[in-house]
């Protein structure tokens, strides 16, 4: 049941998957025997799907006969052995990481087109794609040329390496990949690289493969900022901006003093559970461009919270509780996109390589596996079956890869069309 469900949200989700896996050249092993290229990066993939949270585990774990069966199945060509964790490593070396944003692009365009994705829009219209930057891998000595410094009293402590993620997020816990931009210094000495100078480079890529999208950020503090918003209205972008006193701190103040002109821009709610009390002021400028504040408090319970965001949404009573939940979605990206890549067995801040290119691919490769995983997860295959049958998630993709390595799955596709359809609930 799982092996099948893999391969059928697979080709249901993917179909020309290994044809994009095609365009990068043969690598050879030691013993010169030739690989598909999809071969390669499907053990890459599998990888982070299967949790083995080491590249020689593909050795240990994946060199079986069923498996190798079920491999051949996904790739466009035949192999006669799975290959060598230090073939995988040969190509990850020697692979633009271009290739692989190419492949994720196509995934979740696929996904965008064929409407998989559009009834969680915000306001029906924009699709949430949240940003934000996070630890990834670090070293006691310099790694390469680009790692990023820890220094205390001029004194380096540790080497690292960040990256900034934009990943497309829903109410129902979707965390999807669409962009990345690796956090690194330019000339390994004094330019210290940071989160929104690569906001800036990623913002351009975003909007080269994405032009029609029509994208609202959700964004926290640090993005509270002109050219942040300059670079949004250049783009036709919605945004929805954590707002802090420190941020913008005369327009902060701004907000502040007209809140009090304009009380009748409140709106309460209350339950068994909570209470809440929305209120805005619109059209506040800054440097030409304009924007309206929402503010938020909620009680509930013992505990009392307050949120603010700056957003170029007009705001009104009709629109301003939707796009308050959209502006909390951003913490999607922490709990349902990092904190699960690096505690729930993918082990995102595991150096899977020493080799800079390498690196980089194998994180696209982490990010293309937990899309399908989530697909896996929320689609209507296996959603109601996994505490049924499974008891977890991480006992799921166990099973499953025991599956693809002790039996021959996804052979006997019926031509008969199906639907899997994504959960609308969490």
């Amino acid at each position: 049941m799982t092996g099948d469900a893999f391969f059928k949200t697979v080709s249901h989700f993917f179909p020309k998957l290994t044809k994009w896996l095609q365009s990068v050249d043969d690598p050879r092993n030691k013993n010169k025997i030739i690989y598909e290229p999809s071969h390669l990066l499907w053990l890459g993939i599998f990888l982070f799907l299967l949790r083995l949270g080491s590249k020689r585990k593909i050795k240990y774990k994946l060199a079986t006969e069923d498996f190798l069966k079920n491999l051949n199945q996904l790739c466009t060509g035949y192999s006669e052995n799975v290959a060598h964790h230090d073939t995988v490593e040969y190509l990850l070396q020697r692979l633009e990481p271009e290739e692989l944003y190419g492949v994720r692009q196509k995934m979740v365009n696929r996904l965008i087109r064929m409407k998989a994705l559009e009834k969680y829009r915000l306001l029906e219209e924009y699709y949430m794609i949240a940003v934000d930057g996070t630890g990834h891998l670090m070293f006691k000595e310099r790694h390469c040329p680009h790692c990023l410094t820890k220094k205390k009293d001029g004194k380096i402590l540790y080497y690292y390496h960040n990256v900034l993620e934009a990943k497309l997020v829903t109410g129902t816990g979707l965390a999807l990949s669409v962009e990345t931009e690796f956090i690194q210094n330019s000339d390994g000495e004094t330019k210290q690289d940071c989160e929104l100078n690569a906001f800036y480079r990623m913002a351009k890529r975003l909007k080269r493969r994405f032009p029609q999208l029509k994208i609202c950020l959700l964004l926290d503090s640090l993005y509270a900022a002109g050219p942040v918003i300059d670079i949004s209205e250049e783009y036709g972008w919605k945004y929805i901006t954590v707002f802090k006193r420190g941020s913008m701190p005369e327009r902060y103040e701004e907000f502040c003093q007209l809140k009090k002109l304009c009380p009748e821009n409140e709106i309460e709610l209350a339950n068994d559970k909570a209470s809440q009390k929305y209120s805005w002021v619109g059209d506040i400028d800054h440097k030409g461009n304009y924007f309206d504040v929402i503010e938020l408090n909620e009680a509930a319970l013992d505990k009392k919270t307050r949120f603010v965001w700056l957003t170029n949404f007009k705001v009104g009573k009709k629109n301003i509780i939707k796009i308050a939940k959209g502006g909390r979605l951003r913490w999607k990206i922490e709990n349902e996109g990092f904190n699960i890549q690096k505690n729930r067995g993918f082990n995102l801040e595991h150096p899977y390589s020493q080799d800079e290119i390498s690196m980089k691919n194998l994180y696209l490769l982490l990010q293309i596996a937990y899309i399908l995983s989530q697909l896996m997860e929320k689609g209507s295959l296996l959603k109601h079956k996994i505490q049924k049958v499974f008891g977890s998630v991480t006992m799921l993709f166990e099973q499953l890869l025991e599956d693809l390595r002790t039996k021959s799955v996804g052979v006997n596709f019926s031509n008969k069309p199906i639907q899997i359809r994504l959960s609308s609930f969490p």
